[in-house]
Parts: structure tokens; sequence; C-alpha cells
């Protein structure tokens, strides 16, 4: 069995694999190193063998998170790097090792899946993301902007009156007409400016390869936006492929 880990800034995403069958056996989302431990302890007649992992977290934690891992199941653990070029994909970057890890390798995946085609790569997690790669695998650059979570949490932060839960956010999401509550409001308002994002990098897209590129979607808050791009392909995993293309195993 293969552990992959995608440790990203709020949670960290992990699956496990059957390498002989290339069949998925359990995969989660947790918020801690703790819950990560517990969730694959419940796994009935794990044997781990192997593990990849990405992480954007700082060395220190990475580290304490793969020492764990090592002393609990008895496996090497490989991590992702930055390169300058990989899998036909050159990164674009002037300093290549300061491009995000989750990006890189969601790049990677996108170009592979798109079968070496122009593409452009979405990602919605706690930052939103968008990546342009061209037909001979050129990075042309992308964009970084707050996602959903950062968004709210920043006006909940900063602004005294705004107050609400995560459940009466999810409600809100539920219509889009002008909000008649602050979470309403609030809420109803980062997802216009997030759809307003996706809208701009689509025509972005057009204006470099006219309709000849796939758009790839991304990260806990695609479903968000996914109507705007009816022609896009959601890969919940796109960064796991890419993983799996930077830390391939025998």
């Amino acid at each position: 069995m293969i552990l992959e880990l995608d440790c990203g800034n709020s949670f960290i995403k992990w699956r496990v694999l059957d390498a002989a069958a290339k069949a998925l056996c359990a995969e989660g989302v947790v918020d801690s190193d703790l819950a990560l431990l517990e969730s694959l302890k419940g796994i009935e007649g794990i044997a781990l063998r192997k593990c990849r992992v990405v992480s954007v977290r700082t060395a220190e934690e990475t580290g304490e998170l793969i020492d764990v891992i090592e002393r609990e199941f008895g496996v090497s653990v490989v991590c992702a790097k930055s390169a300058r070029e990989m899998a036909g994909v050159r990164n674009g970057y002037e300093d290549y090792e300061r491009l995000g890890l989750d990006r890189w390798l969601a790049m990677l995946g996108g170009f592979h899946l798109a079968s070496s085609s122009a593409c452009l790569v979405l990602d919605f997690g706690t930052a939103v993301t968008a990546d342009y790669i061209a037909a001979n695998g050129e990075h042309l650059g992308g964009f970084i902007c707050p996602g959903m979570p950062l968004m709210r949490n920043q006006l909940r932060t900063h602004t005294r009156k705004i107050r609400y839960g995560d459940i009466a956010a999810e409600r809100a999401l539920a219509d889009s007409a002008p909000g008649r509550t602050t979470v309403e409001a609030v809420e109803r308002g980062c997802l216009l400016m997030l759809r307003g994002f996706v809208m701009t990098q689509l025509e972005m897209a057009k204006s470099y390869w006219g309709a000849d590129f796939t758009v790839f979607v991304t990260g806990g808050d695609a479903g968000l936006v996914a109507d705007i791009a009816p022609e896009a392909k959601v890969v919940p995993d796109l960064v796991f492929v890419g993983l799996a293309m930077a830390c391939p195993f025998p």
C-alpha cells in the first residue's frame, strides 16, 4: 500500500492506494497530524509500504510529520521537490524554487491529462491559484488571490460586527440573491469575487490560445465555480496526479 499526503496550509489531504491493483483503498481530509494517524490506524488491514508527500508547510512542520509516519508505520517517505523542468513542463518562475509545490504538481498533472496541450489550472483552496501552461510545456506564470476561507476570515477578524459560524455560511450560499443578512451579504459577495476571478482567467486563456486549451478545476471549493466553466474538467486529486509523476515508485 502507498500512502500519499498533500499537506496544505489548513488541512492534510490523504489517500491510500493498493499498489498492485492500482486502486484507491481509502482517503480523507484532516486538520492535524494526530487526526491523520487516527484515520490511518482505523483502516482495517492497513499495511503501508511506501509514502510520498507534497507539503507547503514549513520544513520543521513537514519534518515532524515525516518522523511520525516513519516511526508509526516503518516506511521511508519521499518528498516532492521543486524543479526547473519536469515531465515536459518548464517552470516559469524567475526563481523556480519559489513556486508553491502544490501548484507545480497540479500543473504537471494538468499538462499530463491534457495530453501535452495548452491548459489552464485553477485550484480553489485556502488561496485560489491560476496557472497557464502552453502547448510546448512553457509555464507562462499565474495568479494568486484569497480563497473563500481567507476572505471570510479577514472580514470576521477585522470587522467587529461580522460574526457567524460555518453552518450559517453554508446556508447563505444556497442562494445568490443580494444578501438580506450580514452572513448572506458577506458569503455571496465573496463568492461573486471568486467567480469574477474565474471569468477573467477564462478570458485571458482565450486571448492566448483561442478555444484550443483545457481547463482543469481542483481544490475543496471547486464546486462553487463549476457552472462558470461547464467545459472544465473537475479533478479533485490533480495534485496527487502530479505527485505520482514527481515521486514515482518502481
